[in-house]
């Protein structure tokens, strides 16, 4: 008996745009992390890029519960002796806050060129203004 291989077109692929405005990180992540691999759809296959594209909106306003605002911090290395650098939710949100939504779903997904091919698939914004209208992305509630 073989192995059916679902056929993955990629000219079918579809846009979602999220407003991430009042959505828990968290969650929000989960959601982006499973449209771009594919798993909300019937041909899902783990070796394969079956995902759609996402765009996220508002990215400025996502939320965070308990003290994670301030206590949680993200950690970047140099490659040098003491090059270690720390960022706060609040700081990281302050300068870049594309990279928290960013981050959040890039642990999410396999750490290989599966889920650097992946990555390339979401777009994010701090306002809620975009380049991708063309596209014609379907709106999504974000997640709870």
């Amino acid at each position: 008996m073989k192995t059916h291989l679902p056929k993955v077109d990629l000219e079918k692929r579809k846009w979602h745009v999220i407003d991430a405005n009042g959505a828990v990180l968290g969650r929000l992540a989960v959601q982006i992390a499973d449209t771009l691999r594919g798993k909300n759809k019937p041909i899902y296959t783990a070796h394969l890029d079956a995902g759609d594209f996402v765009v996220v909106i508002n990215a400025e306003k996502v939320a965070v519960t308990g003290k994670k605002e301030t206590a949680k911090e993200f950690m970047t290395y140099s490659g040098w002796k003491g090059g270690e650098k720390y960022t706060s939710v609040e700081q990281m949100r302050a300068k870049q806050p594309e990279m928290l939504i960013h981050r959040a779903v890039r642990g999410m997904i396999p750490k290989n060129r599966l889920g650097r091919q992946l990555l390339t698939k979401l777009k994010v914004y701090k306002g809620p203004n975009h380049p991708h209208a063309a596209q014609q992305g379907e709106a999504v509630k974000a997640a709870a």
